[in-house]
């Protein structure tokens, strides 16, 4: 039985198709996609305009994905990064007692914040550019939520309430610019195109039981390398939202990126690194699995 209010939200192209980005409800994970925007053609097609229309685009997507019309059989599809155009994507860093631990660091008594640029978004399913100007590109399986409701100076109790909900994310990172140039300014090293693959679905928080106690997984062509719990977060997401609606408004599309977990290449002893050809695999319970090959 499906709860009130749990959807799978996603972006789409009919394949082969090259028209606009659409949007749809998945049926299920890896299930036919409803086509949203053709049951309910007065919704905007941008997801960070959708979801400013609240509480009644969402009751509309219920309709739609209820209907059972509008159909599209998934081979049909070409899945989208969830939200595509967001006004800000915000990471934490050091926010995994156990990715603390590998590093041998303290564990942080504030949240770190940084950002990556919206242009680094990719799809689920999309190729990560490698750079040329680095050698020491490296993966970070992260949980993503998102923001459904704006706000500022929001309380830790009422935190959730600004959430719509979450998605899957690969916060790719070029060590050599992250730690060693650009002043070791983390921006530059995060924010390559394609660096930020979102997806495969926007899952409303309904739909998830507990997202402060689901797996999440990363591999490297078919070898597990991150493998942990969002219970092993240090700052949850009511104290995260909390933390950044002190310094900025959250708008409706905002992406905010939680951390990751151990497992990454930089301290692998000897590192490893990502190289054209390896396909990337990120993966969390509930929510779903984007996989990227890098070239």
């Amino acid at each position: 039985m499906r709860l009130a209010g749990a959807m799978r939200l996603v972006r789409f192209r009919v394949a082969g198709g090259g028209g606009e980005a659409r949007l749809g409800l998945e049926e299920g994970a890896g299930g036919a996609v409803v086509d949203l925007s053709a049951a309910e053609p007065a919704l905007p097609r941008s997801m960070r305009a959708f979801l400013d229309t609240g509480p009644s685009g969402l009751a509309a997507a219920q309709r739609a994905l209820e209907s059972g019309r509008h159909r599209l059989g998934r081979e049909t599809v070409q899945l989208l990064a969830p939200v595509g155009d967001p006004e800000k994507v915000i990471c934490v860093g050091l926010n995994y007692r156990d990715h603390c631990l590998e590093q041998d660091v303290k564990i942080p008594k504030e949240p770190i914040i940084f950002s990556k640029f919206p242009s680094a978004i990719a799809g689920p399913f999309d190729d990560i550019v490698h750079p040329e100007d680095s050698s020491e590109v490296d993966w970070e399986v992260e949980l993503a939520a998102v923001v459904g409701k704006k706000g500022r100076h929001i309380e830790e109790s009422s935190a959730l309430d600004h959430i719509v909900g979450f998605t899957v994310a690969n916060d790719v990172s070029a060590r050599d610019w992250q730690m060693k140039r650009n002043g070791r300014q983390w921006l530059l090293g995060k924010t390559f195109d394609t660096f930020c693959p979102l997806g495969p679905a926007l899952v409303t928080k309904e739909a998830v039981a507990d997202v402060h106690n689901l797996s999440i997984r990363c591999s490297v062509n078919g070898r597990l390398m991150q493998d942990s719990s969002t219970s092993q977060l240090i700052f949850r997401l009511p104290k995260l939202i909390a933390w950044v609606s002190r310094f900025v408004t959250l708008v409706p599309g905002d992406i905010l990126l939680t951390g990751t977990p151990p497992g990454v290449g930089v301290f692998r002893k000897p590192p490893v690194f990502l190289k054209r050809g390896d396909e990337v695999r990120c993966e969390i319970e509930e929510l779903g699995a984007i996989c990227n090959k890098v070239v």
